[in-house]
Order: structure tokens, then C-alpha cells, then sequence
């Protein structure tokens, strides 16, 4: 490590084999604690390469515990997180709204590391029980439309790496690496990134994927359609900006969409929003943010059907009655 470090901090970058050499080596516990740190802060410091960022997406694939869902046409909605906008759990409660309107939902997750409440924090919390069961899965495929890979659980890379991530508590390369490493390989991807610049990455590398998908900024920062700013949209089809006036919404104010400062509080208004308790702003932030997801699943239906798809599932409870039958499962 040490001479990988010393040529990195002469400004220079690394190929996609030594990338991917470094995230192998990495997840065999071949480097300490500190290395881990020092390495990564490079990537704090400059601008990762599309060979560096490919590479260590394909070291993290390979070392994956692999879940098999092929029976099921699948999507993930998985933002990168790092954003430091600390919202409530947006991508999570969008995952069950897609269900609730008939999408299958592969959904990936981690606890949180630059906010207070990570995906994987709100449902552990809320009772559901994470597994590396595929039978289990597949049956909650089958049931509910929808089941939960937590991410350290199938690579071993993202577990190993996590108590540095957690002391240095800002946004890294690996959460970057995030969305593009669900273990069950879905052939659609909905993902919220925090910068223009990485969604310019996702896109070329999702470019040369088969996938169905779409890249979504908040244009004031956020990871995920936040209607607090216009945002940018990447799909296979199309590269726009677009305002939440183009989605018949108001625009809100950041303070209106907080995710609470505790675990306890962002499982609340998790539930309350789900339940139809939620405020015209939250409730409005995820039909957007569905709508869009529903539109990447179903790319032949207008984006003003999959509002009203997705406005259906909310308010009609079926994304409440997805997560119920999820937790007694």
C-alpha cells in the first residue's frame, strides 16, 4: 500500500486492473485501518476516473455474495447518499410505493454513514430483519414485490471498509460505489447521485450496461428529486433539466423535507408518511421521486401516468400494506 499511496500522492491515477486490484486486496484484509483511511482520502482530495471508479465496481461485484432474483423483472432505488442534506429517508419509502404500484424491488441499503439514519437503520429499527437467505428473499419478492439487501451482509469489502467510514463520517468513493453494486444484478436502476459530476460518471457507465435506467441531481445538492430546486435527469432516452413545475409541483422549501436528528425520529416520519400523515411536501417529494422510478420500470408508460400510479400507492395505502406484509414476512 504504501507505494500505491506514494504514487497517488504524486497526482497520478490508477488503471482499472490496479483499481480493482486494491478494492480485492482491500476486502482480504490485506491492508490496516490507517492504509484504508489514507487511501480513501485521496478521493477526498481530487476527482476519481472512470477507470478507477469501473475497476473498483467490478472488484466489489466479484467478491459479492450474489442473490439470485432472474425470475423477477427488478428494480433498484438506491441514492449515493453524502449529499449532507440529512432528509428523511426518501429512496426507502420510494422503494415501497413502486412496489405497492406493482414494480418488484430489489431494494439495497446500508446504515448511514455522513447522515443520521440510513436506509438499513429505519427498517432494522422499524422490526425487519436482515438475511443473506435467497429463499427468503425470493419469497418476499413473491409476496410483498419488494425485498432488502443490506449491503455489508453480501460484500465483504463495503463490512470490512465500514468502521473507517464511520470515524471519518463524510462522504467517500464508496458511496459512490454503492448503487452499482446490488449483488442481485437488477436489470433496472433508479439512482440519486450528489453531484453533476458523478452523474456524468454513472451515465457513462451505466451507457455500456443493458440496463433500463435513470440518473437523478437535485440542482441545489441533493440526491434525489428534492422539488426544493430544479434537477437533472439522465435516462437511457433522454438528458434534461427539469423543474418540479414539469411534474405539476410546488417548489419547497429545504426545511420541509428534514429527516430528524435520530433514529427514533426519521422512523417516525417513515411511518407517518406511509400511514398518510406525512405533510403536502414530503408526501409530494416521494410521488415525484416514484414517478420517476415507475417511469424508469416501465419506460413505455408517460411520466403523468406513473404520477398517478405512484399518488395511488401512497394515498391509497398500498405502499403501507407492501411494508406490513414485508415485516410479518
Amino acid at each position: 500500500m504504501k507505494a500505491i499511496l506514494n504514487y497517488l500522492f504524486e497526482h497520478k491515477t490508477l488503471t482499472h486492473a490496479e483499481s480493482k486490484e486494491v478494492l480485492t486486496n482491500i476486502s482480504k484484509c490485506r491492508y490496516t485501518y490507517s492504509e484504508i483511511a489514507a487511501f480513501i482520502s485521496v478521493y477526498l482530495m481530487r476527482s476519481i476516473t472512470v477507470d478507477e471508479l469501473s475497476g473498483f465496481r467490478d472488484a466489489l461485484l466479484e467478491l459479492c455474495i450474489p442473490v439470485n432474483l432472474k425470475d423477477f423483472d427488478t428494480i433498484d432505488l438506491c441514492g449515493t447518499g453524502g449529499d449532507g442534506k440529512n432528509t428523511f429517508n426518501i429512496s426507502t419509502l420510494t422503494a415501497f410505493v413502486v412496489a405497492g404500484a406493482g414494480g418488484k424491488v430489489a431494494k439495497h441499503g446500508n446504515y448511514g454513514v455522513s447522515s443520521s439514519c440510513g436506509s438499513s437503520n429505519v427498517m432494522e429499527y422499524l422490526g425487519y430483519q436482515f438475511s443473506t437467505d435467497e429463499a427468503k428473499l425470493q419469497q418476499e419478492m413473491k409476496r410483498c414485490g419488494i425485498c432488502f439487501i443490506h449491503a455489508p451482509l453480501f460484500n465483504p469489502a463495503m463490512k470490512n471498509v465500514a468502521p473507517v467510514r464511520k470515524e471519518l463520517k463524510v462522504k467517500t468513493f464508496f458511496n459512490m460505489l454503492g448503487p452499482m453494486v446490488n449483488p442481485s444484478f437488477p436489470n433496472k436502476q433508479m439512482v440519486g447521485v450528489y453531484s453533476l459530476e458523478l452523474a456524468r460518471l454513472y451515465n457513462y457507465l451505466y451507457q455500456k450496461t443493458s440496463k433500463q435506467y435513470a440518473i437523478v441531481h437535485s440542482l441545489d445538492g441533493y440526491d434525489e428529486v428534492s422539488l426544493t430546486s430544479p434537477f437533472k435527469l439522465i435516462t437511457n432516452q433522454k438528458d434534461a433539466i427539469l423543474s418540479p413545475a414539469d411534474l405539476g409541483m410546488e417548489t419547497y422549501k429545504p426545511s420541509e423535507i428534514g429527516g430528524g436528528n435520530t433514529i427514533p425520529e426519521a422512523a417516525a416520519i417513515f411511518t407517518s408518511i406511509l400511514e398518510g400523515k406525512g405533510t403536502t411536501p414530503q408526501s409530494q417529494v416521494i410521488i415525484a421521486n416514484s414517478a420517476l422510478a415507475l417511469n424508469c420500470y416501465y419506460p413505455e408508460k408517460t411520466l403523468d401516468s406513473c404520477i398517478e400510479m405512484a399518488t395511488d400507492s401512497l394515498n391509497g395505502k398500498k405502499a403501507l400494506g407492501v411494508f406490513k406484509k414485508l415485516l410479518k414476512n
